[in-house]
């Protein structure tokens, strides 16, 4: 018997999801992939995100059920565990299962059988490019993303689903005018990155400092220019001297085989062990080779500049709007001291992340003269 979706949302989302990878199967056909994922169809979409939604607002032992679903046959999951019989995909199936496979980069393998009916294979922790994953985050909150081809790190957001609301990652927002790279490569699958990107290093640092949940504020800085110590209240409270430069070290690196996850592994502490440093008050600063070089700096007025007046908000999903506010409007203390030293520093970026998980990327727009806020809390998820 075909599942039936009843949660209004995931009918609505589905044909944009069908759109996105499709184009996504085309874009890594052409880059000359192979053992690809299929693509899922509309059916598979919505009933998918039906189940894991009513699934996520149910209890197991008085916890909230947290999951990954990827939509692959058991032949291109690697070494996956396979289950000697196959189960029906229900949201009881699901709840039951969530505490075994809780943990980051497991997956709960989800393949139709001959009748249409979407079951449960078993699980891995391998899944090719291009394959569908729906990741329930919290009750009610779910997100659908894949790999980058051909690429590591941070996976790219499809759409972020919260109740009744939808949000449909804009594609073409890679393609504006002064769009930073860190959010490029957010959006961006058809451009491969690897661990030895510095704008991929950032989006996981970004991806951790959202993680580790206290708020943060990073600043990144001209390697090979002082001015932005002119928007900095000296002494600052944690100097790095010399400057720790492991991040652009492991960059340098040119691994490959089995040394490659080693190498990963490696990244992953270090960017970890950066990342938390945005939890202490004040400002992380690093330059653009990943060098970091302070943390704890209170941003203050530039002696050789105003004070931001206003900010151009958006935000890279379909339908969205940009809108002209005063800096106070976007948020606390962090947003504010944020807007104000990329309005004086106008080479930096400052990443902002909130306790609630809202997460910010201010840059200065040259094209439109304007401090620019993009929250990209949706592609971070």
């Amino acid at each position: 018997m075909t599942y039936r979706s009843t949660y209004q949302a995931a009918a609505t989302a589905a044909p944009a999801i069908e759109s996105h990878f499709e184009r996504l199967l085309q874009a890594a056909l052409l880059q000359g992939g192979d053992e690809l994922a299929p693509a899922p169809s509309i059916r598979v979409i919505s009933s998918v995100i039906d189940v894991a939604f009513w699934a996520s607002l149910r209890k197991e032992e008085s916890r909230s059920p947290k999951i990954s679903l990827a939509y692959l046959p058991p032949q291109l999951a690697g070494q996956p565990l396979v289950f000697e019989e196959r189960i029906l995909l229900t949201p009881y199936l699901l709840t039951k299962l969530a505490p075994a496979v809780e943990r980051s980069g497991i997956h709960l393998g989800i393949w139709d059988d001959e009748n249409g009916d979407l079951y449960v294979w078993g699980t891995t922790r391998s899944i090719p490019d291009c394959c569908f994953v729906l990741e329930v985050i919290e009750p009610g909150l779910l997100v659908v993303k894949h790999r980058r081809i051909k690429g590591f790190g941070k996976f790219i957001n499809v759409a972020v689903l919260k109740g009744d609301e939808i949000k449909i990652i804009d594609e073409d927002s890679k393609s504006l005018p002064d769009c930073p790279a860190m959010l490029t490569s957010l959006i961006d699958y058809n451009s491969p990155t690897g661990w030895n990107d510095s704008v991929n290093m950032l989006v996981q640092l970004a991806a951790s400092m959202r993680a580790h949940g206290h708020g943060g504020i990073l600043l990144v800085v001209p390697k090979d220019n002082d001015t932005w110590r002119d928007s900095i209240i000296h002494p600052i409270t944690y100097p790095v001297t010399p400057a720790f430069d492991e991040l652009r070290k492991l960059m340098e690196q040119k691994v490959s085989g089995p040394d490659l996850v080693h190498w990963q592994e490696e990244v992953n502490r270090t960017v970890e062990n950066v990342a938390g440093l945005t939890a202490v008050d004040g400002a992380t600063i690093i330059n653009d080779e990943m060098e970091l070089l302070a943390f704890g700096a209170k941003i203050g007025l530039s002696s050789n500049g105003g004070s931001v007046e206003q900010m151009l908000v958006t935000e890279p999903v379909i339908g969205n709007i940009g809108v002209i506010i005063h800096p106070s409007q976007n948020g606390g203390t962090r947003h504010l001291s944020a807007a104000q030293f990329v309005f004086n520093q106008r080479e930096a970026i400052a990443l902002v992340s909130s306790q609630d998980g809202r997460f910010t990327v201010f840059s200065w727009s040259p094209c439109e003269g304007i401090v620019h806020a993009h929250h990209v809390d949706a592609l971070l998820l």
